[in-house]
């Protein structure tokens, strides 16, 4: 049985037809990405299985028990809150209970009526059981590692919601939807904001949860190794590829290729139908046959048979990056560059060239410094230490990710003649139509222009300088998937030198030719190679340190157990207190594990010289230090009470 249903679901607004006839199925443990067009209906799809909006026509139904989340684009947190009071919110009813289990466990050692004790260990046994049911004691980590997987530090858990960029705060919201564990997520665009290291986590976050999800991404690399299934909105339909989106790419142009087969097929049998229908129509001896014929046509077409031409895929950019002049061999050196703001080092002792022709990514997490090494190869902020050069004779075109470079009071024509001087307006509209601003769209002011449509008015003034150079810094955010593809074929074309900042992966395993990863505390990394290169790496590395933490939580455990005084040899007066045992022995048991990682993690050279993190460290060892002696005092206690 589905756990979402949709029947015939048809929506309007203000007269604006969106959905037509949609029927589709959702499944527990189904992974689906839904894409479309920008205004296809994909957000309101979400917000009728969500119950936010009604359908005009049809029914949504949702099977009992199944919980739904939405995570919006917009985040919605309480401005009031802490970054954890506002995500760990979703734990109230779980931390109530745990509250009282405590109380339960001392109220029940210390009853001295059997009524009383009998009635307080039925309470007990309910409590527990909904406890566990919800998950027990591993609350906490895993609200820390959901915190931890999508980017953030221990130091900003008691930021105010109110003092957090958008791109917290988007991260925050997806933090706390996921940690209510609900049966279907729909997830709009969870990967803005976040960085390639957080994208990789959720997926696999994701991969692992027992629920169904659906996602609207343009990150084709997540609904590659996340989804199951394809859902696109098309002229106010849907039609579904059970696949994930490379497959459903190729499975699309055959079923195109298919259809317009189709079409003109059937169109050559219509033509010589109805010429046959011309043809013998009056003729004595054939006029009942042509009639015969003409009435077979009608009732094709009554019932829906005659085929509509197929519209093909949606119109893409079309444009072709140029390079004036060769130029010099050499494009970029640093050495031994070093930056940072505030005490905290982004870059540090970086050696890097960059010769003519070269395609580089530059890779790594947010506020690592990426944006920072640009600027400062543009001469627009300083190196503290080292050189930093971008060769003098060169042509450079540079994409801001921030679209600073816009004026919003030009319209879209003048913005983009104003790089080529001298064009008439009809070279400049011909030119445009290349970008998809057509008629009398080339006349909107920028200012008002959505983050798309910025993006190609961006794109368009740099394939018109004809740099030497290209820096590009996001040049992805905002595209949507066409757009994208667009780019990636220029690019690939582009007989320059290309420096691009992207979290794109896709991106970057179809343009890349080498990657520049950028690493907290000025570590960096050279790799010969495209994402599906480093990526490789990093698998290897990781199982490494999976193994490593493998054995260092058995040697904690056989410590342990080496240690853990002689099991009393009276039996236990009751299984309450031998359950206050258990819950505080799997805290020790944490918290021990906690103090071995971080005392292997004092001896690493980079804490060593990292000031900061290494106080906040030493600051977290010693507060699980005195934790951890309150916790074993609980613990001998409680064994007394045996």
């Amino acid at each position: 049985m589905a756990s979402v249903s949709l029947q015939d679901v048809h929506k309007s607004y203000a007269g604006q037809l969106v959905l037509r006839g949609v029927s589709l199925d959702l499944h527990k443990g189904e992974k689906a990405g839904l894409i479309g067009a920008n205004g296809s209906g994909k957000t309101t799809l979400f917000k009728l299985i969500n119950g936010i909006e009604t359908p005009d026509i049809g029914t949504v139904t949702t099977s009992r028990g199944t919980t739904i989340g939405y995570l919006p684009q917009e985040p919605d947190l309480p401005e009031g809150a802490t970054l954890i009071e506002a995500v760990e919110s979703v734990f109230a009813d779980h931390r109530a209970l745990e509250k009282r289990l405590e109380q339960l466990s001392h109220e029940i050692a210390e009853a001295d009526d059997d009524a009383r004790r009998a009635s307080l260990m039925a309470e007990y046994d309910r409590s527990r059981a909904k406890f566990e049911t919800a998950g027990g004691y591993s609350y906490e980590v895993r609200l820390r590692e959901v915190l931890g997987g999508l980017g953030f530090d221990p130091d900003e858990y008691h930021k105010p919601v109110a003092v957090l960029s958008g791109g917290q705060k988007c991260r925050a919201s997806l933090a706390r939807m996921l940690l209510a564990d609900c049966d279907m997520l729909l997830l709009d665009e969870p990967t803005n904001h976040l960085d390639i290291d957080a994208t990789r986590w959720l997926e696999k976050y994701l991969a692992a949860h027992d629920g169904g999800a659906v996602i609207i991404s343009h990150d084709r690399y997540l609904l590659d190794r996340v989804v199951t299934k394809i859902i696109e909105l098309e002229n106010h339909g849907v039609a579904t590829y059970p696949t994930n989106y490379t497959n459903y790419a190729e499975a699309k142009r055959i079923r195109q290729l298919n259809a317009e087969r189709e079409y003109v097929k059937q169109q050559e049998w219509l033509t010589h139908q109805r010429d046959y229908i011309d043809r013998v129509r009056y003729a004595k001896d054939s006029a009942k046959q042509a009639r015969g014929r003409q009435k077979y046509l009608d009732r094709m077409e009554a019932d829906g048979k005659i085929l509509e031409k197929p519209t093909g895929d949606r119109a893409k950019m079309n444009l072709a990056f140029k390079a004036d002049n060769r130029g010099g061999d050499m494009v970029i050196r640093c050495e031994g560059a070093s930056k940072g703001y505030d005490g905290v080092t982004l870059i540090r002792d970086l050696n890097f060239e960059m010769t003519r022709g070269e395609k580089v990514g530059i890779i790594g997490p947010n506020g690592v410094g990426k944006t920072t090494l640009l600027r400062m190869l543009l001469r627009q902020t300083p190196a503290d230490a080292g050189t930093v050069r971008l060769f003098e004779n060169l042509t450079v075109g540079y994409y801001d990710q921030e679209h600073r470079d816009l004026d919003g009071s030009l319209t879209i024509i003048e913005a983009v003649r104003q790089v080529r001087r001298g064009v008439s307006e009809a070279e400049a509209r011909s030119f445009l139509a290349l970008f998809l601003f057509r008629k009398d769209d080339v006349f909107k002011r920028v200012g008002t222009l959505s983050g798309g449509e910025q993006s190609r008015v961006l794109l368009a003034r740099l394939v018109w300088t004809n740099p030497q150079v290209l820096v590009l810094d996001e040049p992805t955010n905002h595209l949507d998937i066409p757009a994208r593809e667009a780019l990636e074929d220029a690019l690939t074309q582009y007989p320059g030198s290309l420096l691009m900042v992207s979290h794109d992966r896709y991106f970057l395993d179809r343009v890349a030719e080498r990657l520049l990863v950028l690493r907290t505390r000025g570590e960096h990394e050279l790799v010969a190679g495209n994402w599906s290169t480093y990526a490789a790496l990093l698998a290897k590395r990781e199982d490494a340190q999976r193994a490593e933490a493998e054995k260092l939580r058995e040697e904690t455990r056989r410590e342990r157990e080496r240690h853990a005084p002689a099991a009393p040899k009276k039996k236990s007066r009751s299984k309450y207190a031998a359950n206050r045992i258990v819950e505080l022995e799997a805290k020790i048991i944490a918290h021990e594990t906690r103090m071995k990682e971080l005392e292997t993690l004092f001896a690493d050279s980079a804490v060593l010289k990292d000031a900061a993190r290494s106080k906040q460290l030493h600051e977290e060892y010693h507060g699980l230090k005195e934790e951890l002696e309150d916790l074993n005092a609980q613990w001998e206690a409680a064994v007394e009470t045996l």
